[in-house]
């Protein structure tokens, strides 16, 4: 009995005290050239590295601890993301890849610009579904659609997102927009005057 129960405390001993140890930075405009050793928080079970790309040739590197993430990337139109996540003592070393440069591979999406979403975007690498996301980046909620790797519609999407759906279909993530409401709900109106 007494060997049992020493080999149970010498086997909690040896893993409560083991916490993950990921590198953190962020950095605007270029590469994290020195990122620092964090021990992550209890809870906080990966270790992520995310490359940010805007078509206003801003870049963004960042690392840090994750309590959940997935790796592939995303793209909003004008904005992608690239992410990897691991789960062992500073797996994160490396820069995840710059997704502006991505081969097209015959996937379409909508994606939204200016208020509308009825721009279409060629998906690229492993983007093989279309995503509908809302955001809160101001005070009102934002649209956002776009392509996306499996891998981020199976974790349902991370970060500031409200809510995250994905399809699998060409250009299935629909067109909707703030003028196709209106004209909808002004056909009526003009059968009524056309028919006058």
């Amino acid at each position: 009995m007494d060997l049992q129960v020493s080999v149970f405390l010498l086997f909690v001993a040896f893993t409560s005290g083991h916490s993950l140890n990921c590198y953190q930075c962020g950095k605007v405009m270029g590469v994290c050239i020195f990122p620092s050793e964090k021990t992550c928080p209890s809870g906080m079970s990966m270790c992520e590295s995310v490359t940010l790309v805007s078509n206003l040739g801003l870049k963004m590197k960042g690392k840090d601890c994750s309590a959940d993430c997935a790796s592939g990337t995303i793209n909003f139109g004008d904005t992608q993301m690239s992410s990897t996540c691991c789960n062992s003592d500073k797996c994160n070393k490396e820069d995840p890849p710059d997704h502006s440069t991505g081969t097209p591979n015959g996937k379409m999406c909508y994606y939204c610009k200016e208020n509308s979403c009825l721009y279409s975007l060629s998906c690229s690498g492993t983007e093989d579904h279309c995503v509908t996301a809302t955001a809160n980046f101001s005070s009102q909620p934002e649209i956002l659609k776009g392509c996306a790797s499996k891998s981020f519609c199976d974790a349902k999407g991370t970060g500031p997102f409200k809510s995250f759906s994905c399809c699998s279909g060409n250009l299935c993530n629909g067109a909707k927009s703030n003028t196709q409401s209106f004209v909808i709900l002004c056909l009526p109106l003009i059968a009524f005057l056309l028919m006058l």
